[in-house]
């Protein structure tokens, strides 16, 4: 995935398919600049992590 496509998903009210490491994440904020992602797994919003978003698949 590339930084303005995950930019996108986050910023959109509907609920995009994005994994990370094959585990269904959230995507919270996107550094365009830094093409990372501060992103959680849907069933631990406190587990947040940056990555970068060529590791994010949108299924």
């Amino acid at each position: 995935m590339d930084a303005q496509r995950a930019q996108e998903i986050s910023e959109s009210s509907a609920m995009a398919n994005v994994t990370y490491n094959g585990q269904s994440i959230y995507i919270e904020h996107v550094d365009q600049q830094n093409g990372t992602a501060t992103i959680h797994p849907l069933d631990e919003p406190n587990n947040k992590q940056s990555v970068s978003v060529s590791s994010l698949d949108e299924q």
